[in-house]
């Protein structure tokens, strides 16, 4: 069943990290501390489960296979509650304050009053804007929903019909445009300049970083989480890419609190949107054109966040491509999964991480190159659930009709 795995074409670049402090300075723990404490009192909360795959992992010839499955969170099927809606809800608050202050009244405002709404007024009055693939989106949606504010989500042409659904279904107008991911990121940024909307984005520029920093922040829910069930750090983790704010957030959050013995952060990304894998052979924030979204919809992305590339400049020491090809097998296989592992329903993105741990543990050359053998323990972060049950539905059964 791995014979698809073995014939892939991969590609590694080894990367020297740079030497810096971005780990603790461009998130800190005092943020990481705050977000955790307001997501973790939402209604719904509760932590993921993280799935060891103990049969697989004796396949494969290392000593652990963990995946953190972020399917069930908040019933929105991704990571991206997490953050999204938890920015959304401090963009809210500051712009409250502003309006306030105009109007000479009280500026002390907790998040928490905005998220119980007791400035439901204000917030009606706010619309909040963001382009996405789909889960962020939906975040964002789904935020603007509970706290009372107006939302407008802009994807490209390539986004499925079921995910745009699924954010208007939370209330969100959303608007197709023409071209990828980045024209939509354009976009979306003309329009909140244009007619003074607040932009929510889990990417970041020169001159806008906020609401980007606090989207990672809020993914250190999940960091949390698994250092609070691991007595032990595994040995390696492997991240998928997009705009690289998860990985970022991971590399941050595992680096603040396992220290020297942090695990090794490996980056996986789509060979048809390798912007992070460009930007480590280059030693440079790097951007390539998308001629080809790749069915990892969730990481076809071109163009590296500022915030994320700062941290993974110096946390990062691999950096791989795989191919489509791999998905729907990887899919297939956590679905029907091995001897007595838990069965999981991954999404396309969710499953890079996994699929380039399996070739990378079967290619003696690559194995040594990661620093991989049998009492390794591998890591990696399931972004993502059914968010298309047609497009799901469809990789099941092309397996069992194979």
């Amino acid at each position: 069943m791995f014979d698809i795995f073995d014939r892939a074409e991969v590609a590694h670049c080894a990367y020297r990290p740079h030497q810096g402090d971005a780990a603790h300075r461009v998130l800190s723990p005092d943020g990481f501390r705050e977000a955790a404490q307001e997501i973790t009192a939402w209604p719904g909360y509760a932590p993921t489960r993280l799935c060891h795959l103990d049969g697989l992992a004796e396949e494969l010839g290392v000593a652990g296979l963990i995946y953190k499955d972020e399917g069930k969170r908040f019933g929105l099927g991704s990571f991206k509650a997490l953050g999204g809606a938890y920015a959304a809800l401090r963009v809210l608050r500051d712009e409250i304050v502003k309006q306030r202050s105009v109007a000479g009244l009280s500026t002390r405002i907790e998040l928490s009053a905005v998220r119980e709404g007791r400035y439901a007024e204000e917030a009606a009055r706010i619309t909040l804007v963001s382009a996405t693939d789909g889960n962020h989106g939906r975040s964002l949606a789904w935020g603007c929903q509970r706290f009372g504010a107006a939302c407008r989500i802009y994807i490209h042409a390539e986004v499925s019909e079921a995910r745009a659904q699924a954010m208007r279904d939370l209330g969100a107008v959303v608007i197709r445009i023409e071209g990828d991911y980045d024209d939509s990121v354009r976009i979306a940024r003309e329009a909140a300049e244009a007619n003074g909307w607040h932009v929510v984005s889990d990417t970041s520029w020169e001159g806008f970083t906020e609401p980007a920093r606090d989207v990672m922040a809020g993914y250190g829910v999940m960091i949390d989480e698994v250092t609070r069930a691991l007595t032990v750090p595994p040995t390696h983790v492997f991240l998928q890419g997009g705009v690289g704010g998860m990985a970022a957030a991971i590399c941050a959050g595992f680096r603040q609190h396992w220290g020297k013995v942090t695990p090794r952060a490996i980056l996986v990304e789509p060979d048809r949107a390798a912007c992070l894998f460009a930007s480590a052979k280059a030693d440079t924030m790097t951007r390539v054109p998308i001629e080809e979204e790749s069915v990892m919809a969730g990481l076809s992305c071109g163009e590296p966040s500022q915030l994320a590339w700062s941290i993974l400049r110096e946390e990062v020491q691999d950096f791989l491509t795989i191919p489509d090809a791999l998905v729907a097998p990887t899919v297939r296989l956590l679905a029907r999964p091995r001897a007595a592992d838990a069965a999981i329903a991954a999404g396309e993105s969710a499953v890079a991480g996994l699929a380039a741990a399996i070739v990378a543990t079967r290619r003696p050359a690559l194995r040594e190159a990661l620093g991989l053998d049998k009492t390794s323990v591998l890591m990696m972060f399931g972004s993502e659930g059914v968010t298309d049950p047609g497009v799901y539905a469809k990789i099941i059964e092309e397996g069992e009709n194979a």
